[in-house]
């Protein structure tokens, strides 16, 4: 069942309230047919059917993920800002908010810039660069006892 709520979603906080209809992953998950399917990409649901046969990977790779979270795959793949564009058209709504996962707070994960690993961002850099001081200063050495 669908639930329409209104939304501010102009981004300059006039208060221009435009309706968000909200859907429950149960509903999503009955479009999962090639007459009627329905994706969640990033907690937002879209509905592919028209596109169904102008995939260029294929209508077989939206099939498998009909009806459920296909956000993982979408990223997996690399889609262009064309294809990210593209979605704009076929967005029918978003995911109720009791079915949203903690995580998924973030809709555009190439926002999210922290570091899984910090240490990394880091250790190996400063590693390298000691590494490299050692190889410099070993080689000095060697030419200078050479000459």
């Amino acid at each position: 069942m669908a639930t329409v709520e209104a939304s501010s979603s102009d981004g300059k906080g006039q208060g221009v309230e435009t309706p968000v209809t909200y859907y429950r992953l149960e509903e999503v998950a009955k479009r999962n047919t090639s007459k009627e399917i329905w994706l969640v990409i990033h907690g937002r649901i879209y509905d592919i059917t028209r596109f169904l046969n102008e995939h260029p990977g294929g209508e077989e790779v939206l099939l498998e993920q009909a009806g459920a979270d296909a956000s993982e795959s979408f990223e997996d793949v690399g889609h262009s800002s064309d294809a990210r564009e593209m979605l704009k058209q076929y967005y029918i709504g978003d995911v109720h908010p009791n079915d949203l996962k903690p995580e998924s707070g973030n809709k555009d994960p190439s926002k999210n810039n922290t570091c899984k690993s910090c240490w990394s961002c880091w250790i190996f850099p400063i590693i390298g660069a000691i590494l490299l001081g050692f190889l410099y200063r070993s080689y000095y050495m060697s030419e200078s006892k050479s000459s």
